[in-house]
């Protein structure tokens, strides 16, 4: 007993979510440092940039121009082109840029051979490039193929340098690349700047990031975004070191290989994009003195990236926000974040360790100050989604926090938090649980476990919604059937009402043969329990609809319900004797729910509920007024109403409740031969106003002496 006690006590609770917090971020870490965590960690991050990814103020400063599809078969259709194009076509886009006044304009293309229409079309490309003057050509590096394995002599130097490049190569240990495929002479030496467009995708071959320049034979080549950027700041002082990257002012975060990590604005066309035939087709009219389809004003002082998007060109790469994305797009978005000067910025180890270690440490001990299930699990959901709202305010600062190795360490600290649990307090917990479960509910067995004092007779005063039900005709059916036929009828019924009300929140009090006897808001408090219980009754009668062709085929005949609901205060808890006690209800609320069941006979209905169940459910389901009707052991009349599914109400049946209401009103001032002859109008398919026809007829062949509009019942 004494170990027992000193387990249970604050101090060992502390102790064990401590050893349970130490457990999980080892494994975590055991799982973390080798990378075996990587893949789901770049899913997360996808998921993260899918979900939280913005257009910056820089975004509309940057326009793309596709060759798409459509301009493919405009070429094809109206001028007769076929693919590679003239080069002398590009010259029309770059044409369009210069007199558009565009900052720069990159192209994600490359002329590495000679035009098949000949040297002069190479000419007149290489002849708009100089006059353009801002125009970056596109490179090609690789490790294994290229016509080049040094700096061509007809290819000008480039000018770009970076301070503390030798001593970066040297430490990081980042290794150049032996080839390179450059364009023609005339166009390498007409651009104004050369760009690499060789990218690297991540190990999953998704593209999360890029490098900012690469180096071939001793030369610097800028990404085409750097280059596009810094084509009009030639000035700007550039130093590189283990980590960052001097960007004029700006401290550039990149790992060993000199990437960042791009923060994606959204899904593809965040960019405002435009076709190359549309662009084509304005310059041309704007040559002739006609109005272009796309205004020169939209690419003034832009950023211009030209690039492919056709299918069949290969230019489309799966990255976080899509899984076909134009190449060119991805340097669009770096030099977007070049622009807003936002890249994503990485954390490093001892920073995740940190926060790992302070993550599940904290998850380890909130599960030693609570106990029970629903506690607990407020518990479990909260650390497990802790690591999740931490990394995606981290996101929205700019940085990649890895969420997975939170993740893990904190999973892990709770399933061994909950396994020291289990063979401690829970041990005690279950022996309670499985000695109470034949005869008291789960919710009342998960109470007493969290408070053994309500393990007594007594019950407390509460407002409740009560549903009574009961088969139509069951002594009949019950007297046609043999036991196993009547036990398995019963069981399939009970089992599918006993199912809804379980999924409305409600709890079976008792079965008295196929009667149901069911409330709402207790034990556990439900602020819309008048809602939940009139919407089971309704789900009830519908479901017994669905299941009603297969009774007719094994019993003959229909298998209907009368439901009675009523919501008022009730005693409610343990009642019994010492040693046999069940959670059940009393009162006169639980008396008239019972009586609402029985008076659907009167009126030919199905399910009736009491004004004050109305009034608590508000307008959530349409009804209508049947009755006021006096009711045994009872001295102020009831008014009751039948509820509707808002599914399925037709226009004809609007009309026919409208009628309804206006003879029912005709009926309460005593107008019995004119709400007679409304109730017949509508009587052939209404059985409610059938019974008002029968019911008004009899008070005119007998009229009553001082009429209040109240129906009496005289059966209970």
């Amino acid at each position: 007993m004494n170990i027992n006690k000193m387990l249970q006590g604050r101090g060992a609770k502390i102790y064990h979510g401590l050893a349970a917090g130490i457990i999980g971020a080892l494994i975590a870490f055991a799982f973390f440092a080798p990378g075996w965590l990587d893949r789901w960690e770049a899913k997360t991050w996808d998921w993260r940039v899918n979900l939280l990814a913005t257009p910056s103020p820089a975004t509309p400063k940057i326009r793309l121009v596709l060759l798409d599809q459509n301009s493919l078969d405009w070429a094809r259709q109206e001028n007769g082109l076929s693919w590679p194009w003239p080069r002398e076509v590009y010259g029309t886009i770059i044409r369009f840029c210069q007199r558009a006044g565009a900052t720069s304009l990159a192209f994600d293309v490359l002329f590495t051979e000679p035009s098949k229409y000949g040297v002069a079309d190479d000419q007149a490309l290489a002849s708009e490039i100089q006059k353009s003057g801002n125009f970056v050509g596109a490179v090609f590096l690789s490790r294994k193929s290229g016509s080049e394995r040094k700096w061509p002599e007809a290819v000008p130097l480039p000018s770009l340098k970076i301070q503390g490049l030798d001593e970066w190569l040297a430490r990081t240990g980042h290794k150049t690349f032996p080839r390179a495929s450059f364009p023609v002479p005339e166009i390498a030496k007409a651009a104004g700047s050369l760009a690499n467009v060789h990218l690297n995708p991540d190990f999953d071959s998704v593209y999360r990031r890029i490098a900012l320049f690469e180096v071939f034979d001793g030369k610097v080549l800028p990404s085409l975004a750097v280059a596009g950027y810094l084509i009009g700041k030639r000035d700007t002082a550039l130093k590189t070191s283990p980590g960052r990257f001097m960007l004029g002012g700006r401290e550039i975060p990149v790992d060993s290989a000199g990437r960042v990590i791009l923060n994606f604005r959204g899904p593809s066309g965040t960019h405002k994009s435009y076709s190359a035939a549309s662009i084509i087709q304005s310059e041309l009219r704007l040559q002739n003195n006609e109005a272009p389809s796309v205004p020169p004003d939209d690419f003034k002082d832009a950023y211009v990236l030209f690039g492919f998007s056709a299918p069949g060109l290969y230019d489309l790469r799966p990255t976080p926000v899509s899984g076909v994305y134009p190449g060119v797009e991805i340097s669009a978005t770096m030099l977007d974040n070049l622009l807003a000067d936002d890249f994503i910025r990485p954390f490093s180890p001892v920073s995740v360790v940190v926060i790992t270690l302070i993550m599940v440490l904290l998850a380890g001990l909130a599960t030693s100050r609570v106990s029970g299930f629903f506690p607990s699990g407020v518990v479990y959901i909260l650390f497990i989604c802790a690591p999740v709202v931490v990394c995606l305010m981290a996101y929205r600062l700019g940085f990649w926090m890895p969420l997975v190795v939170q993740e893990t360490g904190v999973v892990v600290t709770l399933f061994t938090a909950g396994l020291i649990y289990y063979t401690t307090e829970g041990r005690q917990k279950l022996f309670i649980k499985n000695a109470f479960k034949q005869y008291l509910s789960p919710d009342v067995i998960e109470q007493i476990i969290e408070h053994p004092d309500r393990l007594k007779l007594g019950g407390e005063r509460k407002m409740l919604s009560i549903f009574f039900s009961d088969i139509e005709g069951f002594t009949g059916i019950s007297e046609e059937l043999d036991p196993e036929a009547l036990t398995r009828l019963l069981n399939v019924y009970l089992t599918a009402m006993t199912d809804i009300i379980h999924e409305e929140g409600g709890t079976v009090d008792k079965y008295e043969g196929d009667a149901i006897i069911a409330f709402w808001n207790a034990p556990l408090t439900q602020p819309d329990h008048a809602t939940r219980c009139v919407r089971a009754a309704l789900r009830c009668q519908a479901k017994l609809a669905e299941m009603r062709p297969s009774f007719r085929e094994s019993l003959g005949k229909d298998l209907k319900m009368r439901i009675g609901v009523n919501t008022g205060y009730a005693v409610v808890g343990n009642m019994g004797s010492l040693s046999r006690f069940d959670y059940t209800m009393i009162g006169d609320a639980v008396n008239l729910a019972s009586r609402l069941e029985g008076i659907n006979k009167q009126f030919d209905t199905y399910t009736l509920i009491s004004q004050t169940t109305k009034e608590e459910m508000a307008d959530v389901f349409p009804t209508r007024e049947v009755s006021r009707v006096a009711v045994v052991g009872r001295k102020e009349p009831v008014v009751v109403y039948e509820p509707m599914l808002t599914e399925g109400m037709s226009e004809q049946k609007q009309k026919t409740l409208a009628l309804f209401s206006k003879a029912l009103n005709m009926f309460y001032r005593g107008d019995f031969d004119q709400a007679r002859s409304v109730f017949a109008g509508i009587a052939g398919h209404d059985p409610v106003a059938q019974i008002y026809v029968e019911k008004c007829g009899a008070l005119l062949a007998n009229p009553p002496e001082d009429w209040q509009g109240v129906w009496v019942v005289t059966t209970k």
